[in-house]
């Protein structure tokens, strides 16, 4: 019987972070839009999107080799992946022995790797900008993340996050001015790793600043809809990641029945609703930084976490 549940649970993790995915963008889409005082699209557009991708063919470029075509669905499956991984509306489910902050990132590593092989291989010029803007976005990221985790790990004591989520909901965590910086430090990343204001601006195509978009302008149909599918399930991940750290009250634990999971999943989506609203705000408080400006911007992350992980060496209460 705790088999069958263990199996429902985690089928239901698969599902529910694929099915809200697409539902967060459109969210965040819809709250930017009406605080410029605009109407905006229908927070369910995305899936709408998805759909018509999904029944048009597909146009190839003559040079494209079966690596442009393979890629969208390695994307897809290491980003679904990893979010699955991330506990929303409960802890210690299935697969949750696999949920370990290095792999998450490996994972996403991965799927960017393919990305910007993805952009290179077709030969275009926009292509081949925006595959070596994303690797130096990354060559900041990743080192920056890494350290915030080594940080949280330290505090948490293990980089298992139903490990981090249990002691972060408990009251051994306290205040902490190194979870401060850890936090900063993540939600920097987040943007840049997400392509967000102001790192890039997912709702345009202006050749001069497009980091994420120039990488994908040569796909359409289905690919197009798994590249976009997998963009989504990133934001919902860092956002995920970023509330069961920081945010873990009210998730179920491993023996719980079904009521603590239910109210853990609507919890959940509670979060999400904020973050995706603070997200909102903050995207139309500030403008788009220029390209050049970006290691700046990832340095500030990778020094915050650098001395989040130092103070804690220095004093373990801090």
């Amino acid at each position: 019987m705790n088999a069958l549940r263990d199996i429902l649970s985690q089928g239901v993790q698969m599902l529910l972070v694929l099915l809200l995915a697409p539902l967060l963008t459109g969210f965040v889409r819809k709250v930017k839009a009406r605080l410029l005082r605009r109407r905006g699209p229908p927070v369910l557009q995305p899936y709408r999107d998805l759909v018509r991708l999904m029944r048009k063919d597909v146009v190839l470029a003559d040079n494209a080799s079966w690596l442009f075509r393979v890629i969208p669905y390695l994307m897809f499956a290491g980003t679904w992946v990893a979010a699955t991984l991330v506990p929303t509306f409960g802890n210690g489910l299935l697969f949750s022995w696999t949920a370990d902050l290095i792999a998450i990132i490996a994972l996403l590593g991965s799927a960017r790797f393919f990305q910007a092989l993805a952009g290179m291989d077709v030969g275009t010029a926009f292509g081949g900008i925006g595959s070596s803007r994303e690797v130096m976005i990354a060559s900041l990221a990743e080192p920056a993340i890494l350290i915030t985790v080594f940080s949280i790990a330290m505090i948490a004591g293990s980089t298992q996050l139903s490990n981090v989520a249990e002691f972060m909901g408990s009251d051994a965590v306290g205040l902490r001015v190194s979870l401060g910086m850890a936090f900063v430090a993540l939600t920097i990343v987040a943007l840049a790793e997400n392509a967000r204001i102001p790192v890039d601006n997912p709702a345009t195509h202006l050749e001069l600043t497009m980091v994420h978009e120039a990488m994908v302008l040569e796909y359409s149909g289905r690919h197009l809809a798994l590249v976009d599918l997998s963009s989504q399930l990133k934001l919902l991940l860092y956002v995920s990641l970023i509330a069961c750290v920081f945010v873990p009250w009210g998730t179920a634990t491993a023996d719980a029945s079904v009521a603590p999971l239910v109210r853990g999943a609507l919890l959940y989506l509670g979060k999400l609703a904020v973050l995706g609203f603070l997200l909102a705000l903050f995207e139309t408080s500030i403008a788009k930084m220029r390209v050049f400006r970006i290691p700046e911007f990832l340095g500030a992350a990778l020094m915050l976490a650098l001395l989040a992980t130092l103070l804690r060496f220095v004093s373990g209460s801090l």
